[in-house]
């Protein structure tokens, strides 16, 4: 087994810390990770409560395989009630954090209630306590980081911290680990400042338990060979996730101008190929490409900011290397807000990474407000004498760092999309389902990415489910529901065993079953696997549920169900969710009005969590 079966559980209320068995019969039913984490916080507060209440928890979640020898083992969960949209979120990141929790002892960290002042917690090797964290309130997340591995004399800790933009509650504030990994959706890092709750620095020797290590090393070394050998694993080594922005301006998906179009002529601008072509003074954007823990892919990018560029140039603490540009960073500061200013894109990722926030989310909520302002309805007296038309790159990067400090115009761009268009009086411009923004698809070119963001529990994603190959061989909505449902059951299984989802261009579901078989015992099946990954599913459904979301919740914006498609493949397609969500709820065993029935509850052990 390599569950240490421990929990650490910080009551910030109460100022205390103490360690509780892991329960091995929810690990024995959802695995780990996320599966686990929505399992605890079912049962550990009321989904009605407010998500920046005291009575919110908020979940750090390792899975089974974090911290082993199998490749991508870094990743871990963080698992609340998410203030963008009042529904279940779950959050995923990569970097080193989730593994030296794992290496510290402990499955899983629970955070309740709200600490009277600011503090961070602090664990080493089984022992943690809480440490009062005045000096750091009101800091970046760079500037955290560093103090503390300053004042505890150690540069292996590794830390998850917060920025203003999580203590004065920017709605979809993230949890930053090394720099710039995060927890980024959902508005988890709101959660955590609504705790007083800083940062959370680990510092891990313990290691992780194995049963059969033989077995385990003989698995990795297959499954890291079919990741070698795979063309999937190649692109995203060389290319990143960034290659995705030429592949959707050629298929006519790639939303721009808050999606009123569908291709953006700048992507050229923002490329792979253009963050690697000097400048004409020479620079050139991306230094190298980088891996997350024990990641045999390194799909991650580290890049640099041209010097002389209008952004930094009298600004020198922005002249290093940090995070480059990923496919969402590029899409959300590219061609839904029409920017092609590669250096300009750069620094407003600094800003995300060094305040805390979620790129996605601020991106199509900075493209509704420019929308507002192209209208009219926005003026330069709201924005702080900032123009807000499409294609202005100035205005994103000030924007951007107003944000993250919640400054003027920044405070209303921290409510996200929803709240600020719903203020202006114009509710149907906000691209999101639940309240959580889209990512850089239109799903009227992509019939089931439409679908999938609208079923998500938490909110728009294109992380949860995967019917990419489907969308881009067929422009309809036929089909699609099948696809959606069976890869929102796998994804909620990978995301539980601690792996990255970006294995799946080598892996099938038999090859984690392989590895979670030597890892954890052979009762680990296919059909187990995958079983889990139902139940957390609609363990997360039964959640939102009783928080008082219902089926009207998975809906797209009035723009990609009635405005056709204006170019592209699908040019006068709009996407036909009518068509597909019906099926949808059949396959999943729900009435039509989305709730499981009683005979998916009992078939996947959820009678308790009945609605």
């Amino acid at each position: 087994m390599t569950w240490h079966g421990k929990v650490l559980i910080a009551d910030l209320s109460a100022n205390t810390v103490r360690t509780e068995p892991l329960n091995q019969a929810w690990a024995d039913e959802y695995l780990g990770g996320r599966g686990l984490a929505t399992r605890y916080l079912t049962e550990m507060m009321n989904p009605k409560a407010d998500a920046l209440s005291p009575e919110n928890v908020l979940i750090f979640a390792t899975g089974p395989m974090t911290g082993t020898m199998a490749s991508t083992s870094g990743r871990y969960c963080v698992v609340t009630k998410g203030p963008l949209t009042n529904a279940i979120a779950c959050s995923n990141s990569g970097g080193k954090f989730g593994a030296e929790l794992k290496y510290a002892g402990y499955d899983l960290l629970i955070c309740t209630g709200k600490a009277v002042k600011p503090v961070y917690l602090l664990i080493e090797d089984g022992n943690a306590q809480l440490m009062p964290a005045d000096d750091l309130w009101g800091t970046t997340v760079w500037h955290t980081e560093e103090f503390l591995k300053e004042k505890h004399k150690d540069p292996q800790i590794k830390v998850a911290s917060i920025g203003v933009a999580g203590e004065q509650g920017v709605k979809y504030a993230c949890v930053v680990n090394d720099l710039h990994r995060a927890a980024g959706r959902s508005g988890v890092g709101a959660v955590m400042g609504s705790k007083h709750l800083k940062a959370v620095a680990v510092r891990g020797t313990v290691g992780v338990p194995c049963a059969n290590p033989e077995r385990v090393m003989a698995v990795t070394k297959e499954t890291h060979q079919l990741l070698k050998d795979s063309d999937g694993r190649r692109e995203l080594t060389e290319f990143g996730t960034n290659a995705m922005i030429d592949s959707m301006h050629a298929f006519g998906g790639l939303p721009t101008n808050n999606f009123l179009k569908m291709t953006f002529e700048g992507s050229k601008n923002i490329n792979p190929e253009a963050m690697k072509t000097p400048n004409e003074n020479g620079h050139t954007n991306l230094i190298t490409n980088k891996a997350c823990f024990g990641c045999t892919i390194a799909c991650g990018r580290i890049a640099h900011i041209d010097k002389q560029h209008w952004s930094v140039r009298n600004r020198e603490n922005y002249h290093h290397a940090s995070g480059g540009l990923e496919y969402e960073t590029a899409y959300a500061f590219g061609p839904v807000v029409g920017v092609d200013d590669i250096d300009a894109l750069t620094f407003a990722g600094y800003l995300m990474n060094e305040h805390g926030m979620d790129p996605i989310s601020f991106g199509v909520t900075l493209a509704a407000a420019m929308e507002l302002y192209e209208l009219g309805i926005l003026t330069n007296e709201h924005t702080d004498g900032v123009p807000l038309n499409f294609g202005n790159a100035e205005a994103l990067t000030i924007m951007a760092e107003k944000t993250g400090k919640q400054e003027g115009f920044g405070k209303e761009l921290g409510l996200g999309s929803k709240l600020l268009c719903e203020k202006y009086g114009r509710p149907e411009l906000a691209m999101v389902v639940k309240g959580q923004e889209f990512a850089g698809y239109d799903s009227r070119a992509l019939q089931g990415m439409g679908l999938g963001y609208a079923t998500s529990n938490r909110g728009a994603c294109h992380l949860k489910h995967d019917v990419f190959a489907e969308d881009m061989a067929d422009q309809s909505g036929d089909g699609k529901a099948v696809p959606c449902k069976n890869s929102q059951d796998q994804i909620a299984m990978i995301d539980s065993t601690g792996l990255c989802l970006f294995t799946t261009s080598a892996w099938d579901t038999d090859a984690f079953q392989r590895q979670i078989a030597a890892a954890c015992g052979d009762d680990w099946t296919r059909e187990k696997l995958l079983e889990s990954g139902e139940r957390t599913w609609n363990l997360e459904r039964l959640f939102n549920l009783h928080a008082g979301l219902t089926a009207a919740d998975d809906t797209l914006p009035p723009r990609l169900l009635e405005t056709p498609a204006p170019e592209g493949v699908a040019k006068g397609k709009v996407c036909e969710l009518d068509k597909m969500l019906p099926e949808y709820y059949s396959l999943r065993g729900w009435t039509d009005t989305g709730i499981p029935t009683q005979e998916t509850l009992s078939r996947l052990s959820l009678n308790e969590h009945a609605v």
